[in-house]
């Protein structure tokens, strides 16, 4: 299954454009025509819309919209107007800057990346930011949470995905297993070095008979011998490895779980899945949930918000 929204081969750039300018022009803003155009063209079909509404009114389509709109409703729609990579690096900027360190955003956005992904987030970094993405996250974070995000950030994770070799998933099964031995104290660099670089084929054959010889499975390991954000960012590796629809979908129930929505995150995540598993991961919340995602973002959010949210999780017509 696709993401929840596709290209449309009937974009007319000039007549979107012209829309826009008329939902943003008089008394008031039509918010229903800007979410309806938000939902159905994709990140780079919003970039053509962007450059055609430039040129026919010397002005800049995101700073126009972020002068009519405001609150999570703004935030979304600017959301929508940047670049994918581009925004991830916003986003990781915003997780070292100002007071204490987001590990959950950048262990979201890190893990679940595949290495040409990782290059361009870093190259968009450096662009934005004139420093490097591995010296502000090293600057900001430590020990072997550090090394680990060093190890994603390095981008070399191996892609042949079309068999594993059992014995080296008995090695890496068993380097695992001493490390749970040894407590975990002193074995972080080669676990780092089996998940940051083995293809996911691997690392499943590599889980499997992890579970053989320990009698439970990785997770319970990870869950019992780590602690803190290490801990978090090795259990998203293995979640994402097994089943990244559904660590999405934990994720997004984790936004709107307890007393407030984190509505920032919650942006983060369906913006950036839009176009790659969001059918897949309203399924997933289905099936662990039992509720729709739709009726969750409808009980938890409210007003345009809440419209942009349930137009881009709901499949096209």
């Amino acid at each position: 299954m696709p993401g929840s929204i596709y290209h449309r081969d009937d974009l007319s750039a000039g007549d979107v454009a012209e829309t826009l300018r008329g939902a943003m022009s008089g008394f008031g803003t039509d918010e229903e025509a800007i979410i309806s155009i938000m939902g159905n063209h994709t990140n780079a079909q919003r970039e053509e819309i962007a450059v055609a509404y430039k040129t026919a009114y010397g002005k800049d389509l995101s700073e126009d919209l972020k002068s009519e709109l405001t609150g999570d409703f703004e935030e979304m729609v600017l959301a929508l107007m940047t670049p994918a990579r581009k925004y991830d690096a916003l986003k990781l900027h915003e997780a070292i800057s100002g007071a204490g360190t987001d590990e959950t955003a950048i262990i979201e956005i890190l893990c679940t990346k595949s290495n040409c992904e990782i290059e361009e987030v870093k190259e968009e970094y450096k662009k934005e930011y004139d420093t490097p993405l591995e010296d502000d996250l090293s600057s900001d974070t430590s020990g072997y949470f550090r090394r680990l995000l060093v190890s994603l950030l390095a981008a070399g994770r191996e892609t042949d995905e079309w068999f594993a070799d059992n014995d080296r998933a008995r090695e890496d099964a068993q380097k695992f297993f001493d490390a749970g031995e040894a407590r975990w104290g002193t074995e972080e660099a080669d676990l780092n070095a089996i998940l940051c670089l083995r293809s996911y084929c691997q690392l499943i054959e590599t889980f499997n008979v992890f579970e053989e010889i320990a009698g439970k499975t990785i997770e319970e390991s990870i869950e019992e011998e780590c602690s803190g954000a290490l801990k978090d960012g090795y259990l998203a590796i293995v979640q994402c490895v097994r089943d990244k629809p559904g660590f999405f979908a934990k994720r997004i129930h984790d936004c709107c779980a307890g007393l407030g929505t984190n509505d920032s995150d919650l942006i983060r995540i369906i913006v950036s899945r839009s176009e790659i598993d969001m059918e897949e991961i309203a399924q997933a919340y289905q099936n662990k949930y039992e509720t729709s995602l739709e009726d969750t973002i409808e009980s938890e959010c409210g007003g345009d918000y809440k419209k942009m949210l349930i137009a881009i999780v709901k499949m096209q017509e």
